[in-house]
């Protein structure tokens, strides 16, 4: 049992950050060339809106590693709308994709944004949209028409419109330091609390619906897993048995929460139903470490973190209970895996040499690509679109936060003005998440 909590507790003391910056450190040759023109306002002067709509998706785009955006002061012409497009102009300077639009006035404070994206060599329009929104939705309807645009350029969903959840520290790691759970947009906008604390908070995990979030929460001293509403704040205790209570991970449907239990004497993965009385089911039984449990997409099998081969290695158990299987044969530290949400691929932490890197398992191969180059890289998560990997590192001894796309090509460090941070986690898509206006 002391082996457990020192192990939780040298965990808590990574560090863990505030308002973010996206920083691209490495960007991919071939990106699709495409220019967002700023977007005309079809209002009373001085009264338009607040957010600069064009230069959010242009930084989406940007951001994706799949699209070179041309910055708007090297724009010879602003057209609004495609009658105004001369499609020539934009063939000299490059351009293979071209994004016009406008906003106007839409009664009671609110405002009616039209867009229109053109093949430019074809001459040819290829979506455009007119979505009504407020001066508060703004920057979320920004992101939804950069997913419009990247799934129509791309074929696969975007996901700039999802959210990201992080534990962050502020002040000197002393006695007293102020953490919180907050949540961003996922380029880092418009962060939110979810819940402060003078002790630590660990392990965030979104809900399947991503209107919740499980976390472990070290208040009173003792661990406890905590289920809390993102939006009303509303939270529930779930488990609080005695020893470890950690690594909460939801199942595909949210009707239940895979966790690391000690209550027994020994670190084992269980399973919690959270309707109809919170009934508990043991899934492993071994003297050895298990924790960091993961569901896979299909809901039919758990991986987890054990070192019962003598180091840590990550190990498969069907969900209904069966015989344990190992997963990771190359290297000898493997841990913290989680699902690609196609199922075909693993995202964990692999050791190489003295350093800790972030690695892509292909799960038919056995492969396993290493995507990142920092010396404590932990904590991946991958977006919900299955294109990017979002973990945390260190960077002259702050931790930080970094993405990587899963083919290793593309990176961006998430910069913040202060604090230091751990655990992030990509959201799911929600409703709100829509594919078309």
């Amino acid at each position: 049992m002391k082996r457990i909590m020192l192990i939780l507790l040298a965990l808590w003391q990574l560090p863990a950050v505030a308002a973010l910056t996206i920083e691209i450190t490495e960007g991919v040759e071939g990106a699709l060339p495409i220019a967002v023109v700023p977007f005309g306002w079809q209002g009373e002067k001085g009264r338009g809106p607040t957010q600069d709509i064009a230069s959010i998706i242009r930084d989406d785009l940007q951001r994706s590693g799949r699209f070179a955006s041309m910055p708007a002061r090297e724009m010879l012409a602003r057209p609004q709308s495609g009658s105004d497009v001369e499609f020539r102009d934009w063939k000299v300077l490059g351009m293979e994709n071209l994004v016009v639009g406008q906003v106007q006035p839409n009664g009671s404070g609110g405002y009616l944004v039209r867009f229109q994206l053109f093949d430019v060599f074809k001459g040819e329009q290829l979506v455009g949209y007119s979505i009504p929104t407020t001066e508060r939705d703004l920057r979320a309807t920004a992101h939804h028409i950069a997913d419009i645009i990247y799934e129509k350029l791309t074929g696969q969903r975007g996901a700039f419109a999802t959210r990201v959840a992080y534990v962050i520290a502020l002040g000197k790691p002393v006695r007293g330091q102020k953490v919180a759970l907050r949540v961003a947009d996922a380029d880092g906008f418009s962060p939110q609390t979810i819940v402060t604390s003078t002790d630590p908070l660990m392990s965030p995990a979104w809900s399947p619906d991503g209107r919740k979030l499980a976390y472990v929460s070290f208040e009173k001293g003792r661990p406890a897993i905590y289920v809390q509403e993102v939006f009303t704040g509303r939270r529930e205790k779930v488990a609080a048995y005695k020893g470890i209570n950690g690594a909460p991970a939801w199942s595909p449907d949210g009707r239940k929460l895979a966790l690391t239990l000690s209550k027994d004497g020994n670190p084992e993965i269980y399973l919690l139903n959270l309707t109809g009385g919170k009934a508990l089911k043991r899934l492993t039984n071994h003297y050895a470490i298990d924790t960091e449990p993961a569901w896979s997409p299909d809901g039919r099998s758990i991986v987890f973190t054990s070192d019962r081969g003598g180091k840590p290695q990550i190990y498969r158990v069907p969900a209904f209970g069966g015989k344990v299987e190992r997963v990771t044969f190359e290297g000898r530290y493997n841990a913290r895996a989680s699902y690609s949400p196609d199922g075909r691929f693993l995202t964990l932490v692999t050791r190489q040499g003295k350093d800790y890197r972030i690695g892509l398992l292909d799960l038919d191969s056995g492969g396993l690509q290493v995507l990142s180059e920092g010396r404590l890289d932990e904590s991946p998560s991958f977006a919900p679109n299955g294109s990017m990997i979002i973990y945390a590192t260190k960077v002259s001894g702050k931790g930080e936060l970094a993405a990587v796309s899963v083919d290793g090509r593309f990176r961006q460090r998430l910069v913040l003005e202060e604090g230091d941070v751990r655990e992030p986690v990509w959201s799911p898509y929600t409703r709100s998440n829509r594919r078309k206006p």
